[in-house]
C-alpha cells in the first residue's frame, strides 16, 4: 500500500506536466501584473514628483466613493453598457443572424463582410471613423441637410448615445456570429412543427427559438458586457470623455486620474473597482446559465 501511494502521486504530477508551461506564463504575465496592481491600489503612488510611495490602506477606495465624478462615471458606464451591449449588440446581432438564415447567398456574403469589417477594425480607427460621422460637418449632418432635416453637433448634445452607437456598429459582428452558430443548431423539424401548429413568427421566436439558444444568449451577454466595460480607445477618439464629463466612463475616468493627473495609486483603485463591476456581471450570468442546466 505504501509503495502504491508514491506511484499514484507521480502519475498525478505527470498529468499536470503538459499544462505547466502555460500555467507558468499565465502566472507571470497575468496573475503577476494583477497582484502588482492590487498592491499599488493601496498606496499613494504618483507618476511624477514623488520619491517613494507609502501604504494608505483603503483611502483610495474611500476617495472614489466620495468623489462625485467617480459616481457619475459609474452611472455613465452602466448606461453605456446597457445601451450598446445588452440592448444594441445583442438585439441587432440576433436580428442579423435570423435575417441571414433566410437571405440569399449573395446577401449573406455581403452583409457578413460589411459587419465583420467593422469588427476587425482597430478600436482607435473605428473611433475616428465614427467621429467624422457624428461631427458637426460630418456625414450624418450632410445626409440630414440633404433631407432638409434639422442638424446638430451630436458629439456635444448626445455624446453618450453617439459613443454607444459607435460601439454597437463596431461590436455587433461578434453577436451575429454567436447567434448564427446557435440558430444553425436548432433542428429544422422543431421550427416546421411550430409552423404547422399555426405559431406566428414572433411566437416561434419567443417560445421556440429563444429558449433553445438561451445558453448562447447568456454567454454572448457575458462576453459583450465584459468587453464593453473596458472600452476606452473608441470613446477617447470620439469625445475624450467630454464635453465636460458627459461621456466619461470608468475607463476614461481611470486614465484621467492615473496618467493625466499622475495619481497612479488612485487610478489603479478605480481599475480594481471596474474589475469588480465586471466580476459582478459575470457572477449573475454564470448563475443564470447554471440554473438553466
Amino acid at each position: 500500500m505504501s509503495r502504491r501511494l508514491p506511484a499514484t502521486r507521480a502519475r498525478g504530477a505527470l498529468r499536470w506536466l503538459p499544462i505547466a508551461p502555460a500555467s507558468a506564463l499565465l502566472l507571470l504575465f497575468l496573475a503577476g501584473p494583477v497582484a502588482y496592481c492590487v498592491a499599488v491600489a493601496f498606496t499613494d503612488t504618483q507618476l511624477t514628483g514623488q520619491a517613494s510611495a507609502s501604504f494608505v490602506g483603503f483611502a483610495n477606495f474611500r476617495r472614489a466613493f466620495a468623489d462625485e465624478g467617480f459616481r457619475h462615471a459609474v452611472v455613465l458606464t452602466l448606461l453605456f453598457t446597457v445601451l450598446s451591449s445588452l440592448v444594441g449588440q445583442n438585439s441587432l446581432g440576433l436580428a442579423l443572424a435570423g435575417l441571414m438564415r433566410r437571405a440569399s447567398r449573395p446577401v449573406r456574403t455581403l452583409t457578413g463582410a460589411v459587419v465583420i469589417a467593422a469588427w476587425v477594425l482597430p478600436e482607435i480607427v473605428a473611433g475616428f471613423l465614427l467621429y467624422t460621422f457624428f461631427n458637426r460637418r460630418g456625414t450624418l449632418n450632410a445626409v440630414l441637410e440633404w433631407l432638409h432635416l434639422p442638424t446638430q453637433n451630436w458629439l456635444f448634445t448626445l455624446p453618450i448615445l453617439a459613443v454607444s452607437f459607435a460601439n454597437v456598429w463596431r461590436g455587433t459582428a461578434f453577436s451575429m456570429l454567436v447567434y448564427s452558430a446557435a440558430l444553425a443548431e436548432i433542428p429544422q423539424e422543431i421550427t416546421e412543427a411550430a409552423e404547422v401548429d399555426g405559431a406566428s413568427g414572433p411566437r416561434r421566436l419567443w417560445h421556440v427559438t429563444l429558449p433553445m439558444i438561451r445558453r448562447s444568449i447568456a454567454t454572448n451577454l457575458m462576453l459583450n458586457t465584459l468587453q464593453t466595460l473596458s472600452v476606452f480607445g473608441l470613446i477617447w477618439a470620439m469625445t475624450r470623455g467630454g464635453p465636460g464629463d458627459r461621456s466619461r466612463t470608468l475607463p476614461v475616468y481611470m486614465y484621467d486620474q492615473a496618467f493625466l493627473k499622475s495619481l497612479i495609486g488612485y487610478g489603479t483603485a478605480v481599475a480594481l473597482l471596474l474589475l469588480l463591476v465586471g466580476a459582478l456581471f459575470s457572477v449573475v450570468y454564470l448563475r443564470l446559465m447554471r440554473e438553466e442546466v
